[in-house]
């Protein structure tokens, strides 16, 4: 294949049964640089901070388990979600875009008390802290259970939470491919698919690993998980 002046050929797929087009390096460099869409940038922010979150699971590990096997998945999932929140951060700037999206100011849900939580009407609680602040996130006090867990426990509910939390990525991909334009941004395109294949890889092997689990009556610390040690 010839190697065009401005550097080797950058190889986009057509449509489905039309032939590959071979773009050049400058041409692919103004693709990546145009067309993308609000839904495109709403997604990076949004994915931004639910990407943050997995960092701040696995940052529960230390101290709380030492089975080798939640800790080797969960340097897996930090290392990934870290490299990926670089790349939203840089495709955000590169693009002039804000990091944070305008609806989602409230970190991590700690006011609490803002318009963000009034549509969830649906939820048995009045409390916000049940209220995830968006699909497949945890809320603030699941993430306070998480943090009081220990032990096989601890490990419990940290798979069954990441996998929530790696499907609730999958939703988030699914409803942006549903905006007419977004995605088609190469960059985009090939990140959305990459967070698809990550994530169903590591829900496949959580779920492996949540079924090798012994199951909750052989462990002790079983009876007083459920008091919270936080009763405001």
């Amino acid at each position: 294949m010839a190697v065009t002046a401005d550097g080797p050929p950058i190889l986009q797929p057509g449509a489905p049964g039309e032939p590959t087009r071979e773009i050049s390096a400058e041409r692919s460099r103004a693709l990546s640089q145009t067309r993308h869409t609000a839904a495109d940038t709403r997604f990076m922010q949004h994915m931004i901070v639910h990407h943050q979150q997995a960092v701040d699971m696995v940052a529960l590990i230390e101290g709380r388990t030492s089975n080798p096997s939640i800790i080797a998945i969960g340097g897996r999932i930090a290392r990934s979600q870290d490299d990926e929140i670089a790349l939203m951060r840089d495709w955000l700037i590169r693009r002039g875009e804000a990091q944070e999206a305008d609806d989602l100011h409230e970190h991590h849900g700690a006011g609490g008390h803002d318009h963000h939580h009034a549509h969830h009407g649906h939820h048995a609680s009045d409390d916000p802290d049940d209220v995830p602040l968006m699909t497949g996130m945890l809320s603030v006090n699941q993430m306070r259970a998480l943090a009081a867990a220990e032990g096989g426990e601890f490990d419990r509910l940290f798979l069954e939470g990441m996998i929530h939390h790696h499907e609730g990525a999958l939703i988030m991909v699914d409803e942006l491919l549903e905006h007419p334009g977004a995605a088609e941004d190469i960059i985009m395109s090939d990140f959305t698919g990459h967070i698809v294949a990550d994530q169903m890889a590591e829900i496949l092997r959580m779920q492996n690993l949540l079924r090798d689990l012994p199951p909750a009556e052989e462990r002790e610390a079983e009876p007083h998980s459920h008091h919270h040690h936080h009763h405001h």
